[in-house]
């Protein structure tokens, strides 16, 4: 028997990992591979989708760890019916809720109306830049970005979290969230909107600090400069 109480049985010689059903009969085979590719492959997804409700990082991080605990206690419960994606994102979403609903009665204060009951960052790609200036302005203009989504009301960010940081498609976003898809689209466009005028109304003292040029790069023009007017280091 295995930790979560399953029959343990052998392996398949070769297993699909990309396959959902597949990955998931791993897991109730109480493959070790399988649990740690679905959390490899849904950990950031999952964390940025938790911290778009509960817009704090290490509680973002107790509801996934909680989540996953859940999601394998009941994997038995998948049936294929939807993405495993998808099945992740409902038991965060739900995790999430619960756990902001309780930080609200602690701190008697109500949760946001526009939360609906059975409802949820990425940023900007690349690797940060190894010039510490350029990384600076980097990690300014992302933390603007971060507080600029956790200003959103509730639904918008959502939708938000769930179509532009995570690339989800209409079609998904609305299944996750269980509204339109033209209820969608409408909360981004609302939320892009209220996005920039609140980047707007910040950018000019980020914009001081952009496009550093200093450090490496300066010393590296400067000594470029020095070597050509003939002064030898």
């Amino acid at each position: 028997m295995n930790p979560l109480g399953r029959i343990t049985t052998a392996a398949p010689a070769t297993l699909d990992w990309s396959n959902d059903q597949a990955l998931v009969a791993a897991a109730l085979r109480n493959d070790p591979d399988a649990f740690r590719t679905i959390m490899t492959r849904f950990n950031q997804r999952l964390f940025r989708i938790a911290r778009g409700v509960v817009r704090d990082d290490s509680v973002a991080e107790d509801v996934v760890q909680e989540s996953y605990l859940k999601a394998f206690q009941h994997l038995d419960g998948f049936r294929g019916e939807s993405r495993l994606s998808t099945w992740l994102h409902r038991i965060v979403l739900n995790e999430a809720l619960t756990r902001l609903r309780k930080i609200s009665r602690v701190l008697e204060t109500p949760l946001p109306s526009d939360l609906s009951g059975a409802e949820i960052l990425r940023f900007p790609h690349g690797a940060v830049s190894d010039d510490p200036e350029k990384a600076m302005a980097q990690r300014q203009i992302l933390q603007l970005v971060e507080e600029a989504t956790d200003q959103l009301p509730d639904n918008f960010r959502l939708v938000f979290v769930a179509r532009v940081i995570e690339g989800l498609s209409v079609e998904d976003t609305a299944e996750l969230l269980d509204i339109r898809p033209e209820t969608v689209r409408t909360r981004l466009y609302r939320a892009r909107i209220l996005l920039r005028r609140h980047i707007d109304e910040r950018i000019g003292p980020v914009l001081l600090d952009a496009f550093p040029f200093a450090g490496k790069r300066c010393a590296r023009l400067t000594e470029r400069v020095m070597e050509k007017l003939g002064f030898m280091p």
